[in-house]
């Protein structure tokens, strides 16, 4: 398979394996994806699994003809990517082995050997020349072991990306690529969310066209989709809203309630309701929902003064995954002395900000009149904001959502009749209360207040304190006018047509403009109240909360140079350059300051 004009596909699929890495289920099989680099000198990048010997080997004869590669790449020293070291430099005595020093020691280990005499070892930064194509190597230290690296092709603008972006499945199986990437990510990557945030913050750096994993498909389109999920993965955020309902059943009683419960939170609006039998179904599965959608019930009996065997093992995957981030419901079962739910709490107690809704349902045997009632607060509790989000059941004068206005942050909708657009704001104020007016100003040379002058309505959405750097990256960085800031998200509207955020709000208020005041450089919009809605409960993002618990901090120690005031991007060198534009949040020179 061509990749580019230089670049070869030479990887295997594998039809026989069963359970990948011994635990996951692969119906589909595997790729072991391994590439060839045709320049004046030759590179491959990467082995196959041991099974695979003679059909790699056989691809490479077959893509060079009656020419030898000079360089092996080694990113990562799992055995179904390095197994055939060996066999490749019996092959070809002449190739020297690109990677790093401690890829060397692992190969020791593996092989007796660490090829002392063909090595070239490669650090952060260094390049390979192999004529017109030059490599850069990047660290990628436990994505998803500690001697991984990536690796660039700034001609055809190629990151081979190691085990980044696999996924489950061969490449002769048509699949969407979503739910087996999502699997394989919580379940093999999912612990190790700060380091490939890492990576995508020097991936941000690069000009990247096409995609090589080691495992999946090669990505060639729609890359923005693949590096928003891996961002959304890795910052352990929610991908969608729904609830997921996780359980363990003895006699049925258990899994009645359940049932129950899951009717209810449909009833009630909830966009995805999730149920599984930790009994039955595939483990990694259950894993990947707990960390796809935004809220979690376990509900289990007790056993042995203990829980269910299943459930605790559930809870050990999830948290030794960095599970964080999430609203969590309880169900417990007991005939005499039910302990179920102070045991799963004391489990979670390593996950990190999780919000524990009341009540806790329990069950004595069986459901009755208050189990059953306890089921219906939970269930009123789970679906609050989806409540609060629906005309139907929404409060649209509840304007208690006053009292989340201050100096805190907040994403202004609008609409310009051809796509909404959403920026942030900081500047809102209550002016008076007789009626309820509010003042918002925004600077002039934002897109957002030409539409809100030319149209006269906002939404003012009240940002809550779970709502992830993403959402200012979104909001904050880009301009409406050339960015469609709602592309794949499924709008919620207020009476006046705007969008307001489907989560990370904790209110809404639609302004409708009356009054416009020039402020020089900020126009100052004293608008009347149409709607206010209050979602959730959560407290409001303040500046001083974003600065000190969101807005992630610059790695600067060790470092020289320049960092950009607004989102921690390092440009190192002497001078910084008059022209510069930040990659990540498109900032100027004026936003960056000496790092020291």
């Amino acid at each position: 398979m061509k990749i580019t004009q230089d670049i070869r596909y030479i990887g295997v699929n594998d039809h026989e394996v069963d359970l990948f890495e011994g635990q996951y289920v692969v119906p589909n099989g595997m790729a072991y994806n391994s590439y060839a680099i045709m320049d004046e000198k030759i590179a491959i990048m990467d082995t196959v699994d041991a099974r695979f010997t003679h059909a790699w080997l056989d691809n490479i004869q077959n893509t060079l003809g009656d020419r030898e590669p000079d360089y092996l790449i080694v990113q990562h020293m799992e055995p179904d990517h390095s197994a055939n070291i060996f066999n490749f430099m019996k092959a070809y005595p002449n190739a020297k082995i690109v990677s790093s020093q401690k890829a060397f020691a692992m190969m020791k280990n593996f092989f007796g050997t660490d090829f002392a005499e063909k090595q070239v070892v490669v650090g952060e930064g260094d390049t390979l020349t192999l004529g017109k194509h030059t490599l850069t190597f990047v660290t990628a230290p436990m994505v998803h072991w500690p001697e991984v690296i990536v690796t660039y092709d700034s001609t055809d603008k190629v990151l081979f990306s190691a085990d980044g972006f696999g996924k489950f499945g061969a490449l002769d199986v048509e699949e969407e690529w979503d739910c087996e990437a999502r699997r394989y990510y919580i379940g093999i990557v999912g612990k190790y969310g700060p380091q490939v945030q890492n990576l995508l913050k020097k991936a941000a750096g690069l000009d990247i066209a096409i995609i090589c994993p080691l495992h999946g498909p090669v990505l060639t389109e729609n890359l923005g989709h693949y590096l928003n999920l891996y961002n959304i993965w890795s910052s352990y955020q929610a991908e969608s809203e729904g609830i997921v309902i996780a359980y363990t059943s003895v006699y049925g009683n258990t899994k009645k309630a359940v049932q129950m419960l899951g009717e209810k939170l449909r009833e009630k609006g909830c966009p995805n309701v999730v149920i599984h039998d930790l009994a039955r179904t595939d483990m990694a599965e259950a894993v990947e929902d707990a960390f796809r959608y935004n809220k979690l019930v376990l509900a289990t009996t007790t056993y042995n003064a203990e829980i269910f065997p299943f459930m605790r093992e559930y809870i050990n995957h999830l948290t030794e995954r960095n599970f964080q981030n999430r609203t969590v419901g309880f169900i417990e079962n007991g005939s005499w002395a039910p302990v179920a739910a102070r045991v799963m709490k004391g489990l979670l107690e390593k996950s990190k900000n999780l919000t524990y809704v009341d009540p806790t349902v329990r069950i004595l045997s069986a459901l009755n009149e208050e189990s059953t009632a306890q089921l219906e607060a939970l269930a009123e509790e789970l679906c609050k904001d989806y409540l609060a989000q629906q005309d139907a059941t929404a409060n649209k004068n509840d304007l208690s959502a006053l009292f989340n206005l201050g100096y805190g942050l907040y994403v202004v909708t609008s609409n310009d009749g051809k796509k909404d657009n959403g920026l942030i704001v900081n500047t809102v104020t209550q002016v008076t209360n007789t009626p309820n007016r509010i003042a918002v100003a925004i600077n002039k040379e934002n897109y957002s207040h030409h539409v809100v002058k030319q149209t006269g309505k906002m939404n003012l959405n009240c940002l809550s304190t779970d709502a992830p750097f993403s959402v200012f990256e979104n909001f904050g960085f880009h301009s409406g006018r050339n960015t469609d800031k709602f592309a794949g998200c499924t709008p919620l509207r207020s009476d006046n047509g705007l969008v307001f955020l489907p989560k990370y709000i904790n209110s809404f208020l639609s302004l409708e403009v009356e009054q416009y005041v020039d402020l020089d450089t900020h126009g100052m919009f004293i608008c009347s109240i149409t709607e206010a809605r209050v979602i959730t409960d959560k407290p409001t993002m303040t500046y001083t909360y974003y600065q000190e618990n969101v807005k992630p901090r610059p790695e600067t120690e060790g470092k020289s140079g320049f960092v950009c005031k607004i989102c921690g991007y390092i440009y190192e060198g002497d001078t910084l350059p008059d022209d510069i534009v930040c990659p990540l949040c498109k900032h100027g020179a004026a936003d960056f300051e000496p790092i020291g």
